[in-house]
């Protein structure tokens, strides 16, 4: 089983897609409740979304493997991100709704360890290889982190989310120019957007996000209605549903990709 996928570009632009996965290791097959719930929370469509940024020819970087066996953008010491807030870990033992993965006996420290080893360590690793060399070709380098959410999840956020959740750590993680450059993009769209709300960035925005060296993080939220039907509530009848074609906010995705690696 292949861990990641990864197209090499040369422009100075990493997209990094963690959730993208909808894989679950042989081992691990019989260990969840359903393989549905397993794979409910991935973030469905994105590498299909941001297919147009290898005609940038920017770097991209997706995982294979299920969120629920590790979650790649979490602290891998298992320090929450969002204290006091309704958050899954590192290795989640429920989904976004509070539905319980495991049949039995979650992972224990041992297996998180085992699991860190396996699946998350190759991915960093090679992710810090590419913006490494990607620093190396330009002296900058600008590391674009894809997520995409449900509009709806009560337990984690009330209301409807934002259109675009713009992530930049509080302004720590990159360049003021470049925060505002996106916001720019979202606020011109017409859709709603929000900086640092919710969704400030995840480990992978926070981790690797050193302007000082010239090398900027950014994580991009996208409610999934953007791109695909959401249907209130989901079941394993009815989601994930399809890519819309063309999707309504990919133009503006676009305009966004192309600004960041001018």
């Amino acid at each position: 089983m292949s861990l990641f996928s990864l197209r090499r570009g040369n422009a100075p632009l990493v997209l990094s897609i963690p959730h993208a996965g909808t894989e679950i290791p042989e081992a691990l097959a019989g260990v969840f409740v359903s393989g549905w719930l397993a794979r409910k929370d991935a973030d469905w469509w994105l590498r299909e979304l941001y297919s147009f940024a290898e005609a940038l020819d920017a770097t991209i970087i997706a995982a294979n493997i299920s969120r629920s066996v590790i979650d790649l953008n979490r602290d891998p010491s298992g320090v929450s991100l969002y204290p006091g807030q309704a958050t899954t870990g590192l290795c989640p033992t429920e989904t976004f709704d509070g539905e319980s993965l495991y049949k039995g006996v979650t992972p224990d420290e041992a297996e998180i360890a085992r699991r860190r080893e396996t699946y998350f360590m190759p991915y960093h690793n090679a992710l810090r290889a590419e913006i490494e060399r990607i620093h190396a070709l330009h002296g900058r380098v600008v590391l674009y982190d894809c997520h995409s959410i449900r509009s709806h999840i009560p337990r984690l956020f009330e209301g409807e989310l934002p259109q675009f959740n713009i992530g930049t750590n509080d302004g720590k993680s990159c360049d003021a120019g470049l925060q505002a450059l996106v916001e720019q993009a979202c606020a011109a769209s017409g859709f709603s957007y929000v900086v640092n709300g919710r969704f400030k960035g995840g480990w992978i925005t926070r981790h690797y996000g050193e302007p000082a060296r010239n090398i900027h993080a950014i994580q991009m939220e996208l409610g999934c209605r953007g791109y695909m039907d959401e249907p209130l509530p989901v079941n394993e009848a009815n989601w994930p549903t399809a890519l819309k074609t063309p999707a309504p906010i990919q133009s503006i995705l676009e305009t966004i990709l192309k600004g960041l690696c001018a």
